[in-house]
């Protein structure tokens, strides 16, 4: 098979990364999919899996490139060797559309009911990637689409794959318009499509409209939460150095006292609704040593605590003892949530860690390969089902031990693109969800700005506003509907602060959780059933 008959697969792919940040041209996943689909008419199981590997090969490298920058400087690693990770990765993603062309062709891509076909399998194939192997939903194709808000807000009940669903259904139903526009008799099929279409986008649209309105009268009855986010902006090569702890600590300090005193001087003009900063969050790891264990270093953040007189939401690389004789302890990469007097109230130990970043997945037999960054750390995850931390509202709340406090989930970095885990301290009691990161191994490439869009998901899944603090950006602040609200520029010292609704209310999401992707595994499984019955009878 030449060359340039992978023309339409590799376009596909690369189309598809153009819908992505930072690019932006979003509109082009409505449309990247149709050359694949129609490059899949009439050909065997054997070439469509080609084609769609090669689909998606082209759209991961695109993708995720990256890595490279990340690992060769950060992992010290030379490009050489940086190279190849990235296209064993993206090879392995690539599995995943290959996998999408060999089932649309062995279903008949030129069924009429090839279009739902077509993405009832995307979205299956979609969430099977969340989830095995630990999961990596990074890219997942209705995550282009995070800016249009009307659109997105059916979340709320499919969580991102019934965007995805959306965007693959209209590639679908373009790809067999055109298939059919040379053919007689098809006018009635064309016209039924198109006006299937249509429909579709009148509800959400309209779906849209009514729930953020819904929701905006939903937070204006309940808590308001005055947010700061810390960005501390510490360079990544001098993070971890002993001469630059206090320096460090500093930073964030004056940032804090800052941000404090601003907000008490301006708080009407942001539309809060009292004087009083609730949190102030720093960015995961923003403290370079290990608060509480280190008591020099955890009294001069304390005394800071103290000065600025509120709740703080700091990041910290922790550990605990497990055979001191034989210096055995296990590490964790955690949040701790201190009061205004200094005192720890709670800390959450981040769940899901980055494999061969933060961890090494089955070491007993890949310990060879070691951690590609070794910088971030040798962690290990904490308990799943973690309750929310709390915090109390004002000083008098503390003296008289009243619950007057608010709750927030935490998602550490990486945490933030698993749907489940966000439901999951929702469904624990959390009013807010807060994502710190640390997203400075990604320099000034487009993964700060995917991995902000992702969070843009969680909040309309569940109707949680968020506050995300990141080190060198982007940080900033997301409402229930998905609207961001403010954003920090890349790789600048910066402190947001923002009035937040505490809400509630569940969702369908939030109750059910994936029932939209099982509903689309259901559909595809159903379908290759009675393909394989027709089989039968044939022979």
């Amino acid at each position: 098979m030449k060359l340039y008959q992978y023309f339409f697969p590799f376009l596909s792919g690369f189309l598809l990364t153009l819908s992505f940040p930072n690019s932006e041209v979003d509109w082009l996943a409505w449309i990247a999919l149709v050359p694949l689909i129609l490059s899949l008419d009439k050909i065997n199981g054997k070439r469509a899996f080609k084609f769609g590997f090669v689909m998606g090969l082209s759209h991961f490298l695109s993708l995720i490139y990256w890595i490279v920058p990340t690992i060769s400087t950060y992992g010290q690693l030379p490009l050489l060797l940086a190279l190849p990770i990235l296209i064993l990765l993206s090879g392995y993603l690539a599995l995943y559309p290959a996998l999408f062309a060999l089932g649309l062709s062995y279903l008949k891509v030129n069924s009429k009911l090839m279009p739902l076909t077509a993405a009832a399998l995307w979205v299956s194939l979609e969430y099977i990637r969340s989830i095995f192997m630990s999961g990596f939903p990074w890219g997942l194709v209705g995550y282009s689409q995070y800016s249009h808000l009307e659109l997105i807000q059916i979340a709320d009940i499919t969580s991102v794959y019934g965007i995805s669903f959306i965007v693959v259904l209209t590639n679908a139903v373009i790809a067999r318009i055109l298939a059919l526009k040379s053919k007689q008799n098809y006018k009635s099929e064309i016209a039924i499509s198109i006006f299937s279409l249509f429909l579709i986008f009148g509800f959400l649209i309209g779906y849209g409209k009514f729930r953020i309105t819904d929701i905006k009268n939903e937070s204006d009855k309940g808590k308001i939460l005055n947010i700061s986010v810390v960005q501390g902006n510490i360079e990544q090569a001098l993070k971890w150095e002993e001469a630059y702890q206090k320096s460090t600590i500093e930073k964030y300090c004056k940032l804090s006292i800052k941000t404090a005193q601003e907000f008490k001087l301006n708080f009407q003009n942001i539309g809060a609704k009292s004087d009083k900063l609730n949190l102030i969050i720093f960015p995961e790891t923003a403290l370079p040593f290990y608060y509480t264990w280190n008591k020099n270093l955890s009294n001069e953040i304390n005394s800071c605590i103290k000065d600025v007189g509120t709740n703080f939401l700091i990041g910290s690389p922790a550990f605990k003892t497990i055979d001191k004789a034989a210096k055995i302890y296990q590490f964790y990469n955690r949040a701790y949530m201190v009061n205004e007097l200094g005192v720890v109230t709670g800390s959450y130990d981040k769940v899901h860690l980055v494999p061969f970043g933060e961890y090494v997945p089955f070491s007993r037999y890949l310990s060879f390969l070691g951690k590609i960054i070794a910088q971030a750390g040798d962690f290990s995850a904490g308990k799943r089902d973690a309750p929310p931390l709390l915090f109390n509202l004002s000083s008098d709340s503390i003296k008289s031990n009243s619950v007057l406090s608010s709750s927030v989930g935490v998602l550490i970095c990486f945490e933030v693109i698993f749907p489940y885990l966000a439901r999951e301290s929702v469904n624990n009691g959390a009013e807010l969800l807060v994502t710190m990161t640390n997203d400075a191994w990604f320099g000034y490439t487009s993964a700060p700005k995917q991995h902000f869009a992702m969070a843009i998901f969680r909040a309309v899944e569940n109707r949680r506003a968020v506050a995300r603090a990141a080190n060198t950006g982007i940080s900033g602040f997301i409402d229930p509907t998905g609207k961001v609200l403010q954003t920090s520029n890349l790789f600048e010292d910066a402190a947001l602060t923002e009035p937040l609704p505490a809400m509630t209310i569940q969702t369908f999401y939030s109750k059910f959780g994936d029932a939209f992707a099982f509903v689309c595994i259901f559909f595809v499984l159903l379908e290759m059933f009675i393909s394989m019955v027709s089989i039968k009878r044939a022979l």
